[in-house]
């Protein structure tokens, strides 16, 4: 059911930013980052990461299968729904249908996207015209390629990307991984 997503196999770049500090937690949620997608998201995936490339770029994954367990630390550290799903319901990252990603140029240099990856602030959702022109445009090509793909967004960040369909797969946890990160 889950396909763990690789560099080499993918065409990707991995920069699993749970399993560092490197995130709104200030510490590593992950102890072995590792990054899944259900297989019916992998297509999706497989398509975004070739339109991406047709234009020179590359997808830059920051996270995609959360396990449950993840789910609730995130949302203890910050309870806002306006940013995190309620674990109570379920995160489509932790369906394995969500992807967090960003795009990078032929040099892997990340596009401006006028915020950082998880700024949990309106400056973050899609539509926001505070950002400079550049990252404005950065976004709608994300935008472009991941929806051209098959994918929904959600629209209070620019990263955030997840099947149409994400409440039919269940929540899973952990435990169901080959290689656990928790």
């Amino acid at each position: 059911m889950l396909v763990e997503i690789f560099e080499a196999s993918h065409g990707v770049l991995l920069d699993l930013r749970y399993g560092t500090a490197d995130n709104f937690t200030g510490r590593a949620v992950y102890r072995n980052p590792r990054c899944y997608l259900h297989r019916d998201a992998e297509v999706l995936l497989a398509r975004a990461t070739d339109l991406a490339s047709r234009q020179g770029l590359k997808v830059k994954i920051f996270d995609a299968f959360r396990p449950a367990e993840a789910q609730w630390t995130l949302w203890n550290h910050t309870p806002d729904p306006e940013f995190l799903a309620d674990p109570r319901r379920g995160s489509p990252h932790s369906r394995g249908v969500a992807v967090d990603v960003g795009l990078v140029d032929g040099m892997a240099r990340e596009l401006d996207m006028g915020t950082a990856f998880d700024a949990f602030t309106p400056l973050s959702h899609h539509g926001s015209v505070a950002v400079p022109e550049m990252a404005q445009r950065n976004r709608y090509l994300l935008l472009g390629l991941m929806t051209a793909a098959g994918f929904d967004f959600y629209r209070n960040e620019w990263w955030h990307y997840q099947m149409f369909d994400s409440r039919r797969y269940p929540v899973l946890s952990d435990s169901v991984l080959p290689n656990p990160m928790l």
